[in-house]
């Protein structure tokens, strides 16, 4: 398989000029957006402003009614911008590509046609064979906002969320440091004369940075604990100043947290369940009125106390300490993400378009290559392979044999 590999690489290695007259046959796009039925999902993938955009270029946009307005886009926004606005939401799954928040229910599949492209997420933790295998039989290129990365070689979706879950993070443990939500009565940072409060951040990724970054901009004092140097090293040089950094020790992280104002536990796990780093014991020795961010919920917690929450009812308490476990908020602050999904996303099916289709695009571009994880209906994402012990085609193989 991989002399295969390497021969379908050399192949896609051909020089520019036998892709221009691939890349001159511009197609023009029927792009579809239902409305997100998930759960306390609000984010839209584009904004009107984007679909302006796509339609001066002639694509055209078919948006279910109300799908922005849980992001404060309402329907007339869209329709000024020249997208086209339905209550049918089975009008919306004949378009070509379908771009949308949450995994398609069994419902949205069923309404799919054959040999659709599909943007959204795909959930790795909660997604099931049968979803799979339903796409698989329609013929569906499927593309994950997880696995998407771009020119730099990030995961564009991934870090812009998490960098937005790292600041809004600090502003919700401010909210619950605060009288009204029955907190401490504490302003979070604090002012001249009066001590900073004290934030402990578990995980010196992305979020750890960002809440980080955030929590010292407020004032408070931050200590980040992470088990890699390498993290804890790049935070330090992100941030441009010195800050309490220690790897994970035991003794030094149940002190910091039983000091502390405010956790933020924002440890990730590559697979699986994220580490369970903090015990019930050591949360019940906590300050009373401490607040828990878990940003980590979704992947299982890093507090033993931890349990899912919603935004609807967002906190619960133990041992007279706060639990803040909503898994997605991003949807908190719904409009701004959605901006940040619109500025990945636009620029990708404005170039599906300019290239001559969704294959060219693949070809061209690694970081796209890498987010497929459906290509006509065969699976080409080694997890999802042995995850479910599904053949796996080579993707590279694949668009080589259709050249």
């Amino acid at each position: 398989m991989s002399e295969l590999s390497d021969i379908a690489r050399q192949a896609m290695m051909r020089p520019q000029e036998a892709m221009l007259e691939v890349k001159n046959k511009k197609n023009s796009l029927h792009i579809g957006i239902p409305k997100e039925t998930s759960f306390q999902e609000n984010r839209i993938a584009l904004t009107p402003l984007s679909v302006g955009l796509l339609v001066q270029n002639g694509h055209e946009v078919v948006i279910e009614s109300g799908a922005g307005l849980a992001a404060n886009f309402p329907d007339n926004h869209f329709s000024e911008q020249g997208a086209k606005i339905t209550y049918d939401k089975k009008e919306v799954f004949k378009s070509d590509i379908i771009i949308k928040i949450a995994p398609p229910t069994d419902d949205e599949i069923a309404m799919m046609k054959m040999g659709q492209v599909l943007f959204s997420a795909i959930q790795m933790s909660t997604t099931k064979v049968d979803y799979l295998q339903s796409l698989m039989k329609k013929n569906i290129t499927a593309l994950s906002f997880e696995y998407l990365r771009d020119e730099g070689n990030v995961l564009s979706v991934v870090r812009a969320m998490s960098e937005i879950v790292g600041a809004t993070s600090v502003l919700i443990a401010a909210e619950y440091l605060s009288n009204v939500f029955e907190g401490k009565g504490l302003m979070l940072g604090g002012i001249t004369g009066v001590p900073p409060t004290e934030i402990v951040v578990l995980g010196a990724g992305t979020v750890g940075e960002y809440a980080t970054r955030t929590a010292l901009a407020l004032g408070a004092e931050v200590k980040v604990f992470d088990s890699s140097l390498y993290k804890l090293r790049r935070l330090q040089n992100n941030i441009g100043s010195r800050v309490f950094t220690s790897v994970i020790q035991p003794a030094v992280l149940e002190k910091a947290l039983w000091c502390g104002d405010v956790a933020i536990g924002a440890i990730r796990a590559e697979h699986g369940r994220s580490p369970c780093i903090v015990s019930e014991e050591t949360v019940s020795k906590m300050k009373p009125n401490s607040v828990i961010i878990d940003v980590s919920i979704d992947q299982g917690g890093c507090f033993e106390t931890s349990r899912i929450t919603n935004h609807k009812v967002p906190t619960f308490r133990k041992h007279d300490v706060i639990h803040y476990c909503v898994p997605n908020i991003a949807s908190r602050v719904s409009r701004t993400a959605s901006y940040a999904l619109t500025n990945i996303f636009t620029p990708i099916i404005l170039d599906i378009g300019e290239m001559g289709g969704m294959m060219n695009l693949i070809w061209d571009r690694p970081g796209i290559r890498n987010a497929i994880y459906l290509y006509q209906g065969k699976l080409t994402n080694k997890d999802l392979s042995e995850r479910f012990n599904i053949p796996m085609k080579d993707l590279d193989l694949l668009i080589v044999s259709q050249r």
